[in-house]
């Protein structure tokens, strides 16, 4: 009897150590009989699948960030080579991203970490987490700038707008979205002056500057601010072009933006790199993000080992 005891228990120790030799990105767990947990989602993903890459549109600002760091754009000089594997699928808005990538386990894609939800899961970088305290402090490596941008001097309305957005009002609303704030300056004590305010651009920036023009216009019901969605390039174009008083980027300014536009950081974001909730890899390095963007890693099977 007491050998058949320690039989039991010795096999129950190694059905324990099975389960753990399985953590993050090694595969699927198992039931201590040996069998696939039915209910699990890791448990029924296929590693075997080629990867799904999903990338953003041209003229992103998301899409111009990430590809910088995390080396998938080359720069030689004054020339830029954006080498995305062509395969990708090109998706023009965050929402849309999280939506495919949710709906397909073998897609990997990214998007401005203060739009994630639980329907997608972030993956670590290099063993650090995407969240706003590792892009504060400069642990997580794929962050940029929100940027905001404008041609001349603004009218009243819409300086004290911005002044909002600096104040620490505005700057709480920046963190409850799961952003990292960039300023320090007391609280709001405009004149609120009466106009229409127009801001177009990035559709990663859209989200929090709809909280922030909510905010304002509670405080300043003289005002109405308007916001159109595009992409960071059409934002700086349309600021530029006088079609909008605010531009918005979730990336830093081109050269020729810098020259014609003043600029000011409203924001810190990171950029979550993301996976459909089945799939068993919970990190990559930056290395390994760019071999499956460059098209070099194409099957999850090499990443998931």
């Amino acid at each position: 009897m007491k050998s058949m005891i320690k039989k039991i228990t010795t096999t129950a120790l190694f059905g324990v150590l099975a389960v753990s030799a399985f953590a993050g990105c090694g595969g699927a767990s198992s039931s201590s009989n040996g069998s696939s947990d039915a209910g699990s989602d890791a448990a029924k993903f296929d590693a075997s699948k080629t990867i799904s890459v999903v990338t953003r549109e041209e003229g992103s600002g998301t899409r111009d960030a990430f590809t910088e760091l995390t080396g998938v754009l080359v720069k030689d000089g004054d020339n830029k080579t954006d080498n995305t594997t062509t395969s990708a699928v090109t998706i023009n808005s965050t929402e849309a991203v999280i939506t495919n990538v949710k709906d397909n386990e073998a897609a990997i894609g990214y998007i401005s970490l203060g739009s994630l939800n639980d329907t997608v899961k972030a993956l670590k970088i290099g063993g650090v987490e995407a969240t706003a305290d590792n892009v504060k402090s400069g642990d997580y490596a794929v962050s940029r700038p929100f940027n905001i941008a404008y041609k001349g001097e603004l009218s009243d309305v819409a300086q004290d707008f911005v002044d909002y957005i600096m104040s620490s009002d505005g700057q709480k609303i920046v963190s409850d979205n799961g952003y990292v704030t960039v300023s320090e300056n007391a609280a709001y004590s405009g004149k609120k002056p009466s106009g229409k305010i127009s801001v177009a651009g990035s559709s990663s920036v859209s989200p929090v500057m709809e909280k922030l023009a909510e905010a304002y216009q509670k405080v300043n019901t003289n005002a109405k601010v308007e916001i159109q969605t595009s992409d960071s390039s059409a934002g700086m174009q349309s600021a530029m072009g006088g079609t909008c008083d605010i531009g918005m980027a979730s990336r830093d300014l081109k050269d020729e933006e810098k020259s014609a536009l003043k600029v000011e950081t409203i924001a810190k974001d990171g950029i979550a790199v993301i996976v459909n909730n089945a799939n068993t890899c919970d990190d990559l390095t930056l290395d390994q993000v760019k071999s499956i963007y460059t098209g070099e890693t194409t099957v999850w099977s090499d990443i998931i080992k």
